[in-house]
């Protein structure tokens, strides 16, 4: 048994919110409350990580404030076309050095940003259950980024995700409505392997 929900049908049954989640850029434009959205970074907050050294962090904007015209430019120009429509925008940024337990000093951290990768996940997947829709972007100025938001050595831009709820697309180009609908992904056969790699 299978599960289908948002156009997709997933291998085996799952949860159907992670087929509902979906990265749309078209926004209604409205606002978000500060508390809906630290509401949904909180569920990042929670994500698994490494010795729980916690790389993951955040630094968010609502529309219509000063942070939003401090942060907007971070995006590139293809990316500002279409999430200036968004409620919020938020940069995941890694801390690449930390302590493991029982050392004294710092030292890189090989999962920095697969474990903020998680964090982005729960955060995508939260913002879905609260009736948005979250896009993440690696689509940005990172010089920018660390200029405008003072990032010091030992941290890493990793991505943006703008926050909204969902648009109508006819506002979007042509190419874009074309895109926007939830988009499929590879069977499960092609991407887990019992015991052997393959690569593909």
């Amino acid at each position: 048994m299978t599960t289908t929900s948002n156009y997709r049908q997933a291998d085996y049954p799952i949860e159907p919110s992670f087929l509902n989640r979906w990265s749309p850029r078209a926004f209604t434009g409205e606002t978000i409350s500060e508390t809906e959205l630290l509401t949904i970074l909180e569920a990042g907050r929670w994500a698994p990580s490494a010795y729980n050294s916690q790389p993951w962090r955040f630094v968010y904007a609502l529309r219509g404030t000063e942070q939003w015209d401090r942060i907007f430019p971070i995006l590139n120009e293809f990316n500002q076309g279409w999430a200036k429509s968004a409620s919020a925008l938020v940069i995941l940024v890694s801390k690449t050095h930390f302590a493991a337990p029982g050392a004294t000093e710092e030292a890189l951290s090989y999962s920095h940003s697969f474990d903020t990768g998680a964090a982005w996940g729960s955060i995508a997947h939260q913002a879905q259950l609260l009736g948005f829709q979250a896009h993440g972007m690696t689509g940005i100025h990172f010089d920018k980024a660390i200029e405008i938001l003072g990032i010091p050595e030992g941290y890493r831009v990793e991505a943006a995700a703008a926050i909204g709820r969902l648009g109508d697309k006819t506002q979007l180009p042509d190419f874009l409505q074309a895109r926007e609908t939830p988009s499929p992904r590879r069977p499960l056969a092609e991407v887990a392997f019992n015991g052997t790699f393959i690569a593909g």
